[in-house]
């Protein structure tokens, strides 16, 4: 059955969880600050004619006696107000702050959980502003809602309910505004939203401006590109500025507008209601109940101006509210298999080691085999069984098409090809990063999709093209590759991959501190260690995109000869772009276009492949002219 999907709001109320009692609570107090506010003036309005009511023979004791009754009753009420305020502040802003932990928490872990699928929906400047700009919207609005949002429409309507018990027609003064201030309502709200959906593309954009230049400084110096830089930082900032500033101007006619209605009611109401005290002698309407009708009109007119600051933050973070929840509702493409079982005989083995046994209705015995997930993989075989991709379904062309390719545990298996001939596409597909649109990928004889996602990708290794190092130690990056890894394992893992006597070097050696990136250590050294840091993980499948590209060559040549005697039976597939790293291979696979042009070993396509013999000339120049001459 498809599951229901959830509107915006329920989406991140979903965030609330532990603080849904301290969210409810708080309206509640804020229940009982308005209720003393509201009543306080009826108290004071009565307090107010009773005083009128005093004579000349009225005693100094009944005066004071009048004024301590009231003033006692006021006093209650004002400490009970001030209780009720402060429990709703304090609960609320406890409400408030962990529902935005919990919104921040939900949607990095969510990203956590994304596919390389999913996150190339989204870039990277726009899950930060998400994370940060976003919630922090709806955070505030959220407490609002809690509190003003709760406090406005009950003192709205305690106001109006006790503001005609002093008059019938007077109160009706300030319901005619309503209408006023409800097409303002809906002028700013047109004129505003479809503002503000803009906007937040716009710190997606700043955002992004920010990171690349963060990220490519060297290079920003490096070509005196920074006056270039700083004026892309100008535009979108103003970018920003323009349409802020747009979107403001309206929201600030909401204030005078409003203080227009209020000051408008009051003035109108205070001229009738004196001239009704004065003709009818106190007898319709007294200066008690002016007060309060005075007070109550108000009340009334300020909820609705708070409610109308309300609803422009509403406005504000609606769209924060979506970007939100298009996050939280985001799918991911790629997840574990659910666990199924097999029922398989009994045998007397199974009997005697206690294995839970079934028994079926005709009277034999059976036990459950869990059949997926997987949890083991058995070796590093690779099999492509007729296998094309594409990395979006709306994408016309295929990014691999029709791959068919078997690749034994234990051999080292070299990719060549071109710019743009799909090589890392390929090696996606084993651990899983993508899944393949047609055909079925297997590693150890079990189709990828079968395996539980951890036990895979433990067990498949890869060094990205992009090696990018955390900041911390040495130590600490390189246990990334396994957390249980001893410091004798550490090091074998860095000889193997030729970084022990470079991290020997330092004069922390494995202590030393990694800045953020890896910038303060070397293309070269930086890959080294990236090689390292998958070793550790003792993968049955290790797999280098690209990771030698900044290593001499005589450092390359001693990582791959480390490699066939110290981890002889784990499966190695190199893409490189120089034939020396691959011409000692078991068999080297040529790309072109996202297809294989030809598999063999460095002797078969050098002789009968003419990408590879172009690539290979053209890397050596002697052996260039050697093919000159046999040619010719």
């Amino acid at each position: 059955m498809k599951k229901k999907k959830k509107g915006v709001i329920s989406t991140l109320l979903s965030s609330l969880r532990e603080y849904k009692t301290a969210s409810i609570v708080t309206p509640l107090f804020m229940a009982l600050e308005v209720l003393m506010e509201c009543c306080i003036p009826l108290v004071v309005s009565r307090f107010i004619d009773e005083l009128g009511k005093m004579t000349d023979q009225t005693t100094t004791q009944e005066i004071f006696k009048i004024i301590g009754i009231y003033g006692a009753i006021l006093v209650a009420m004002a400490f009970i107000s001030l209780f009720g305020g402060f429990m709703a502040a304090k609960i609320g802003a406890k409400a408030t702050a962990g529902f935005a932990k919990n919104l921040r928490h939900d949607v990095f872990y969510k990203i956590q959980d994304f596919s390389f699928e999913n996150i190339d929906k989204f870039s990277t400047s726009s899950l930060v502003t998400r994370l940060t700009t976003d919630v922090n919207n709806v955070h505030q609005t959220f407490g609002m809602v809690i509190r003003l949002a709760v406090r406005s429409p009950l003192m709205l309507i305690f106001s109006t309910v006790l503001a005609f018990q002093y008059h019938k027609t007077l109160p009706l003064i300030f319901l005619a505004v309503i209408p006023f201030i409800v097409i303002i309502f809906l002028i700013i709200f047109s004129k505003v939203n479809p503002i503000f959906n803009i906007i937040f593309k716009k710190y997606d954009n700043l955002n992004n401006t920010v990171q690349e230049n963060v990220r490519g400084i060297r290079v920003v110096k490096a070509y005196v590109r920074e006056d270039h830089e700083i004026e892309k930082f100008d535009k979108a900032s103003k970018d920003i500025q323009k349409v802020f500033t747009k979107a403001e101007r309206i929201i600030a006619l909401n204030n005078p507008a409003m203080s227009l209605a209020i000051y408008t009611c009051m003035t109108v109401i205070s001229i009738i209601g004196a001239k009704i005290i004065i003709t009818s002698g106190n007898t319709e309407l007294t200066i008690g109940s002016l007060t309060a009708l005075t007070t109550y009109t108000m009340q009334i007119l300020s909820s609705l101006m708070m409610l109308s600051f309300v609803f422009i933050m509403f406005v504000i973070s609606a769209e924060s509210a979506r970007r939100i929840s298009e996050i939280l509702v985001e799918e991911p493409t790629i997840v574990n298999p659910e666990v199924t079982y097999t029922e398989e005989e009994v045998t007397e083995e199974d009997k005697e080691n206690g294995i839970r046994i079934f028994t079926r209705e005709d009277g034999s015995e059976y036990k459950l085999v869990q059949a997926t997930p997987v949890m083991d993989v058995f070796d590093g075989s690779i099999d492509f069984e007729n296998v094309s991709f594409k990395y979006s379904e709306k994408a016309e062309k295929y990014a691999l098409k029709n791959i068919d390719l078997h690749i034994k545990t234990g051999e080292t298996i070299g990719i060549l090809g071109g710019t743009g001939s799909s090589k890392s596409s390929l090696i996606q597909l084993v651990s899983r990063l993508y899944d393949a649109t047609e055909g079925d990928v297997f590693v150890g004889g079990v189709n990828v999709k079968d395996y539980d996602l951890k036990t895979l990708r433990n067990q498949v290794s890869v060094v990205l093209q992009k090696n990018v190092l955390f900041s911390g130690s040495i130590k600490e990056n390189l246990k990334w590759g396994n957390l249980e890894a001893t410091d004798e394992e550490i090091v074998e893992a860095c000889k193997l991959a030729q970084a022990h006597d470079f991290i020997e070097s330092f004069p922390n050696k494995y202590d030393t501190h990694i800045d953020q990136g890896g910038t303060n250590v070397s293309g070269g050294q930086r890959q080294r260690l990236c090689i390292a840091r998958a070793l550790l993980k003792k993968p049955k499948i290790l797999i280098l995109d690209d990771s030698t590209s900044a290593v001499d060559t005589k450092t390359d040549a001693l990582i791959r000869k480390g490699f066939k005697e110290f981890i002889p039976t784990t499966t190695k597939i190199i893409i490189a772009q120089r034939v020396s790293s691959v011409e000692d291979a078991d068999h080297i696979i040529i790309l072109d276009n996202g297809s294989i042009d030809a598999i063999g070993t460095h002797k078969e396509l050098l002789s009968n492949n003419a990408i590879y013999q172009e690539v290979y000339y053209s890397q050596n120049k002697e052996a260039s002219k050697k093919g000159a001459d046999i040619n010719e």
